[in-house]
């Protein structure tokens, strides 16, 4: 049923969620192994299928809500082409994991890792844009506490 509805959650963050992982096709399956991975090292995030994007959007505002909710910000979309269109899903701030360039011959394998399609590489992305993102946050929050006329 949800399949129809052009995206949902594959697998929720077992506890906090830290972020998000989207993908579609057979990227779905090294998201769910990144996961995993994540989990194991403390970092919590859920994995979003999205096979089509345009009935994802003729979906409520709710129910979009649920399978991306804009609370979450730290976001990695796993695009084995061209990045186009994912940055509406995965937010300004997010990144995608892409391949937007053109020339390159070998065997399938060879590809994915060479272009970095691995759970190792998933995870260490996904690792450093997640502390990049909580530095800027609490950058952000020093800043602001300058600009506020009472001490906490």
């Amino acid at each position: 049923m949800q399949l129809k509805k052009g995206a949902y959650v594959i697998s929720e963050a077992n506890e906090k969620i830290d972020g998000l992982l989207l993908a579609s096709g057979s990227e779905v399956s090294l998201a769910s192994a990144s996961q995993k991975g994540l989990e194991r090292e403390g970092t919590f995030v859920s994995v979003i299928s999205m096979p089509n994007w345009d009935r994802y959007e003729k979906q409520p505002h709710s129910y979009r809500e649920i399978v991306i909710p804009k609370h979450v910000k730290v976001r990695l979309g796993i695009e084995m082409g061209v990045s186009f269109g994912w940055v509406r899903y995965v937010g300004d701030n997010g990144f995608v994991l892409a391949i937007d360039h053109f020339g390159a011959s070998a065997p399938g394998e060879k590809l994915i890792e060479e272009y970095g399609f691995t759970v190792e590489n998933v995870i260490a992305r996904f690792k450093n844009y997640f502390n990049v993102h909580i530095f800027n946050e609490m950058k952000r929050g020093r800043e602001n506490e300058k600009n506020c006329s009472f001490n906490w």
